[in-house]
């Protein structure tokens, strides 16, 4: 009994997270396509089996499959869930309506608002979760002032002292500490040039980051760049509606561009891959994070949500990305890449991503066996 209730522990809150995240991913595709009078035969949330499932009045089957991983949109014309076209005749064997409302018969720019629907779909979804958060609950704000530094850390020998307020690193703006803390976990071991206003004067100070031993997910020892400064305690300050919207987007657009950079790092080898995880990773993450409360796992929720959106954007064939490169192709060449090298795409990109997905799977569960 015992290990079913620590297996629920997991499920759970993997699917209060993963599911709004697909939905919403995968209704971006289906409103657009709507939209653009392309019919849609399928809407389904995970793969496999049918678990059950309703047709709407359009002809749409709406379902829950048995692997909640993801989701899919299927168009009429479409071989699979990739949206891979049956072939370049098959809209002859269509009446005119249903040739019509053929995916593959509307134009590029149609094709293109379709597939880039699923990720803007993720990013709303994620400005939504925070907008809503920071009018409620509050948004996390702490102002950024030096309460104690730790002795031996890189701030005490770059000579921070108790009371020192940030005001800009490397030339950005710094408003809270929270600011600070994500700036310097994606510099890493990158020396820092700091403006800091000290009783009335503004100095600057540069420090290079220390990188010490911490813990992941799974308690493995990675490690993570540190200051060394601490403040008395958090904080939190309560937006109306705009300015909750308004920080919801730059929230949501810090974190897009966080994401970016660290995957830049990884590509050139400055960041290790430790970060990475598949579905084992996000659940045991999303366990963690519930044992905080609904607050928590939303705003867990938004930033699985963007980084959904962001990875489906990758131009890789099979995800909305590659689609994108296809189209972007179409629209320079004026007619679409020939079948041939459509299907050795799709077949490259399929490969990449089973290699990945295998990867980052027997990552997660070594690091639970360890």
């Amino acid at each position: 009994m015992d290990i079913l209730v620590e297996k629920l522990n997991y499920i759970w809150p993997f699917l209060v997270v993963i599911t709004p995240v697909v939905f919403f991913h995968e209704l971006g595709h289906y409103i657009v396509a709507r939209i653009n009078k392309v019919s849609v035969e399928v809407f389904s949330i995970g793969f496999g089996p049918e678990l059950f499932g309703i047709n709407d009045r359009h002809g749409t089957r709406w379902k829950f499959s048995l692997l909640p991983l993801g989701g899919y949109v299927k168009f009429v014309g479409d071989t699979n869930a990739a949206s891979v076209k049956t072939n370049y005749d098959t809209t002859k064997e269509l009446d005119e309506d249903e040739t019509l409302r053929h995916f593959q018969n509307k134009s590029v720019g149609q094709r293109s608002a379709v597939a880039v629907a699923g990720p803007l779909a993720n990013f709303v979804l994620a400005i939504v979760v925070f907008a809503i958060l920071f009018g409620t609950v509050g948004q996390q704000y702490t102002p950024p002032i030096v309460g104690d530094v730790l002795e031996g850390s890189a701030a005490n020998n770059a000579g921070f002292i108790a009371g020192d307020e940030f005001i800009e690193i490397n030339g950005k703006k710094v408003s809270r500490f929270e600011d600070i803390q994500a700036i310097v976990q994606m510099n890493l071991g990158e020396e820092l040039a700091v403006l800091v206003n000290r009783k009335e004067s503004e100095i600057f100070i540069k420090v290079t980051p220390n990188l010490v031993d911490a813990q992941d997910t799974f308690g493995n020892s990675i490690q993570r760049p540190q200051l060394g400064i601490s403040v008395p305690g958090i904080s939190y300050i309560t937006h109306e509606p705009g300015r909750a919207i308004w920080q919801a987007l730059k929230e949501t657009g810090f974190i897009i561009s966080a994401s970016g950079k660290a995957v830049g790092q990884m590509i050139s080898g400055s960041r290790s891959t430790d970060d990475l995880g598949g579905p084992i990773r996000i659940a045991v993450m999303s366990s963690q994070v519930a044992a905080g409360g609904i607050v928590s796992l939303a705003f867990f929720l938004a930033v699985i949500s963007i980084s959904l959106g962001l990875i489906n954007l990758v131009p890789i064939p099979v995800l909305d990305g590659g689609h994108l490169l296809f189209n972007f192709f179409e629209a320079i060449l004026g007619r679409p890449l020939k079948p041939e090298i459509q299907n050795i795409g799709q077949t490259i990109g399929l490969i990449l991503i089973i290699g990945l997905m295998v990867w980052v799977t027997g990552k997660d569960i070594f690091g639970l066996a360890s």
